[in-house]
C-alpha cells in the first residue's frame, strides 16, 4: 500500500491488461460463450443451472452449500436440475405460464433458490421480495405488476395483503417443519413437489424476454419495477469473468440476500454460469459465524459490503485468529461506499485488497469496478467495464471536465441494462432524457486518470448497510400517524451503517415528543414497510424545507443531516 494507492497483483487473472481490453471490446464478442449463439434456444436457467448437467458433465459437482443453525445441507447441479424440474411443472398445472409475475418472498434457503430457477424454466417472470418487507411494501409491489403467484413461508404469509392483491391467485408456503402451517387456500410446496415429475420443463424465450421485475426505491415515488431480461447473461458472464476473476476450482460466497439484484446475479446466476459452488448462509449477521462459514467451505471469492466488513472488523483481531481465512483470494464490495480503514483492514490482516464495485438495480451487472490487473486509488469505485462509456454530465447532460462533480451516466446500449418500468414508459424515459445518456441518479467526479469517485445520491435515496431506502415511501407512512403533521427523511452519515434514516418530524397539535413516541413512530414504519427503512433517529423541527413545487427539499435535508441545518 503506497499512501492512496494500492499496487495491482501479480497476474494471471483472467483480464490482464484492462487499456487494451477496453480499447477493442465488444459485448457481441461474449455471445459464443452461451450454448444458444449454435443452438438458438435461449433461457438464463439453462445456461446459469442445466447445461452445467447437460453439455459440461458437472451433475454430481456440489452447486450450493448451505447453513442456518442446524440445518447444513448440499446440492449438486444435478440435484437442482431435477429439483427445479419439478417445480416448473407444479406452475404448470396451476396454470403459471410464460409472462406471468411470481413474487418470491422467502428467506434466504434451497427452497428459494430451486423455485426462483423454476419460475425462469417456464419463462415467467420472478418478482424478488426481500424477507424484511411488510404489507405495505408487498401491496405496492404485487399490487403494481398484478403477480399471479407468490411462493413464501409460514413466518412470511401473515404479511402478505391478500384483501389488496386481487390477481393473486395462488400463494405455495415452503413449510419446511411440515407442522400443519399451510391452510386449506393455501398450496403445500413440499407436497407438491413430491408428486411432481422431474421431467424436462424448460420453455425457451428470446433474448429479450423479460426474466425479473426489480423493484428499486426512489425518492419521490412508490418503488418502480425495474424490468430485466434474459439477455442479461452477456453482461452477467463476462463481469463474473474480468470483475470477479471466477476460476475453475474456485468457491464462491456472495453475502447479498437475494432479495436484491446483487443476491441474484452474483449471488447465483453468475458464479453457475461458471460452474462454481456457492456458499448460502441463512439466518441473521453474526461477525463470528460469517468467519466460520469462510473457513468451512473454503471461499475463495467473496463478494460482500462495507458494513459487514466493519461489524467484522469490530470483533477484533482475536476473533480473525480464530479462523484460517487464507483460502480467500479476492474480495469484492458493493453497496455502499469503501471507506479507506476498512481497505487497511483487508491489506492488514487478510493480505489482500477489497476491490469495490459500483453498479445498481437498474444497470443489472457491474459498471463502474476495480480490477486485480490495475491499481486502486482509495475512495475510487475504479473505472469502467470494457464495452461501457461512463462520463459526468452537467444537469444540462452537457460532459463535464474532471474533477468536476456532476450527474454520472452512462451510454445506454449495454446488455444487462433495465428494458422498462413496469406500467410506466414515463418513469422508464426519464432515466433517458439526455440522450445517449443513462442519468444514474448518483453524482461523482472524474479524475484526469480515468477513475471515478462516488459522491452519493442525487435524488435523496438512502443507503443503509447496503440497502437503498427511498425517502418518500418513510414519509408518507410516517404521515399516516395521527402525531405527525409532516415528515421528512434523509440520509446521516453513520460509521458502521454507512448511512441511517433520519426524519424530521412536524407534530400535530395535542401531541408532545417523548422517547414512547419515538419508539411507535420507528415500529410504526418497520410495520408498515420494513425493518431497514425505520429512522433510527427522529428530529422535531417546525417545519420540512420544500421545492417552490411543494415537495420535500432533498438537498436541505440532506444538508440538515450532515448537520448544516
Amino acid at each position: 500500500m503506497d499512501g492512496n494507492l494500492i499496487q495491482a497483483l501479480p497476474g494471471p487473472h483472467n483480464l490482464d491488461n484492462y487499456e487494451k481490453v477496453y480499447k477493442n471490446f465488444d459485448f457481441a464478442s461474449v455471445e459464443k460463450e452461451f450454448s444458444w449463439f449454435e443452438t438458438g434456444r435461449i433461457n438464463i436457467a439453462y445456461e446459469a443451472l442445466d447445461r452445467n448437467v447437460t453439455e459440461k458433465g458437472l451433475a454430481d459437482k456440489t452447486a450450493l452449500y448451505y447453513t442456518n443453525g442446524p440445518r447444513v445441507e448440499e446440492y449438486t447441479f444435478g440435484q437442482l436440475k431435477k429439483l427445479s424440474d419439478k417445480f416448473a411443472n407444479v406452475l404448470k398445472k396451476f396454470g403459471v405460464k410464460k409472462g406471468d409475475r411470481v413474487g418470491m418472498f422467502l428467506p434466504r434457503s434451497p427452497e428459494l433458490y430451486i423455485s426462483f430457477l423454476g419460475i425462469l424454466k417456464i419463462g415467467a417472470i420472478v418478482v424478488p421480495l426481500f424477507e424484511a418487507f411488510m404489507e405495505e411494501a408487498l401491496k405496492d409491489r404485487l399490487g403494481d405488476c398484478e403477480a399471479v403467484a407468490v411462493v413464501t413461508s409460514p413466518d412470511l404469509k401473515s404479511r402478505l395483503p391478500l384483501q389488496h392483491l386481487p390477481a393473486l391467485k395462488h400463494v405455495f408456503v415452503v413449510d419446511n417443519e411440515r407442522g400443519g402451517n399451510v391452510s386449506a387456500t393455501e398450496i403445500d410446496w413440499h407436497q407438491e413437489m413430491q408428486a411432481a415429475p422431474d421431467t424436462e420443463a424448460m420453455v425457451w424465450v428470446d433474448r429479450e424476454t423479460p426474466m425479473l421485475v426489480m423493484y428499486a426505491s426512489g425518492a419521490d415515488g412508490k418503488a418502480k419495477g425495474v424490468i430485466h431480461v434474459h439477455n442479461g447473461m452477456v453482461g452477467h458472464y463476462i463481469t463474473g469473468k474480468w470483475v470477479h476473476d471466477l476460476q475453475p476450482d474456485d468457491v464462491y460466497w456472495c453475502t447479498a440476500d437475494p432479495g436484491w439484484i446483487t443476491g441474484i446475479v452474483y449471488g447465483f446466476l453468475t458464479p453457475w454460469m461458471f460452474g462454481l459452488p456457492i456458499v448460502i448462509k441463512g439466518g441473521r449477521f453474526k461477525a463470528e459465524d460469517w468467519c466460520e462459514t469462510l473457513e468451512k467451505y473454503g471461499v475463495t471469492v467473496w463478494y460482500s459490503a462495507p458494513t459487514a466488513f466493519r461489524m467484522i472488523i469490530s470483533g477484533g483481531d482475536e476473533l480473525l485468529e480464530k479462523y484460517d481465512l487464507s483460502k480467500l483470494r479476492h474480495i469484492l464490495s458493493v453497496g455502499e461506499p469503501l471507506t479507506p480503514e476498512v481497505m487497511e483492514w483487508s491489506m492488514a490482516k487478510l493480505g489482500i485488497p477489497i476491490y469495490d464495485t459500483w453498479w445498481m438495480s437498474e444497470t443489472g451487472m457491474n459498471m463502474i469496478c476495480n480490477y486485480r490487473c490495475l491499481p486502486i486509488k482509495l475512495g475510487s469505485i475504479g473505472k469502467p467495464f470494457p464495452g461501457i462509456t461512463a462520463a459526468i454530465v452537467d444537469d444540462d447532460g452537457n460532459e463535464l471536465p474532471p474533477n468536476k462533480i456532476g450527474n454520472l451516466a452512462l451510454k445506454a446500449g449495454w446488455p444487462s441494462m433495465l428494458r422498462g418500468i413496469w406500467g410506466s414508459e414515463e418513469k422508464y424515459k426519464e432515466y433517458f432524457k439526455f440522450q445517449p445518456w443513462f442519468i444514474s441518479g448518483d453524482s461523482a467526479y472524474r479524475d484526469e486518470d480515468g477513475y471515478f469517485f462516488f459522491q452519493g445520491r442525487v435524488d435523496g435515496v438512502i443507503n443503509t448497510a447496503g440497502e437503498r431506502v427511498g425517502p418518500w415511501e418513510v414519509e408518507n407512512k410516517l404521515r399516516e400517524h395521527p402525531a405527525v403533521k409532516d415528515a421528512g427523511v434523509a440520509g446521516k452519515p453513520d460509521a458502521l451503517r454507512g448511512e441511517i434514516v433520519k426524519a424530521y418530524i412536524v407534530l400535530n397539535e395535542g401531541y408532545e415528543w417523548n422517547p414512547d413516541l419515538s419508539e411507535e413512530l420507528r415500529n410504526y414504519v418497520k410495520k408498515g414497510l420494513a425493518a431497514h427503512a425505520a429512522p433510527r433517529e427522529f428530529e422535531v423541527v417546525p417545519g420540512i424545507p420544500k421545492t417552490k413545487e411543494g415537495a420535500n427539499d432533498r438537498k436541505a435535508l440532506k444538508g440538515w443531516a450532515l448537520g448544516l441545518k
